[in-house]
């Protein structure tokens, strides 16, 4: 039998403050497609000037990873019904918007960069969603190519 781990206190809440907004022509939670690849349009996203420098030489690589808060979502359940199922599913098996913790994490196109503006295709996220933290990656290293 497993021994019940306690977090510690100190780590009890993570906070983390936006580095900026994602911008996408998505209203709704249900206008917004349920992956990125079923997307045709474009969206923006918006660093705050003050982490402008830390895009450089993000030219030449052909999608990024964004991480972003779900800041829609009000409440979770373990079990839930995902888009285009007619059954309940486990949470951790789907990537439902209403989570206990409720990040998200989108592989989006990258089609230029402005200053602090980022133009992305393939996009999957709500408009005014903001973000955190923002992984940068070439696909080629995400399908384990070099």
């Amino acid at each position: 039998m497993r021994q019940k781990v306690m977090i510690p206190k100190e780590v009890d809440n993570i906070i983390f403050r936006p580095i900026g907004i994602i911008h996408s022509p998505y209203k709704t939670k249900e206008e917004t497609p349920c992956q990125g690849y079923r997307s045709h349009e474009e969206g923006e996203v918006e660093v705050f000037e003050e982490f402008e420098e830390g895009l450089a030489d993000l030219d030449g690589f052909s999608h990024i990873i964004l991480l972003y808060l779900f800041h829609k979502s009000d409440s979770y359940s373990l079990k839930v019904k995902p888009f285009l199922d007619d059954s309940l599913r486990g949470l951790f098996a789907t990537r439902h918007p209403r989570r206990p913790n409720p990040i998200g994490l989108s592989v989006v196109k990258l089609l230029s960069r402005r200053k602090n503006i980022l133009r992305i295709a393939e996009t999957d996220i709500l408009d005014g969603t903001p973000f955190s933290i923002s992984s940068l990656m070439s696909l080629s290293l995400i399908r384990g190519r070099r």
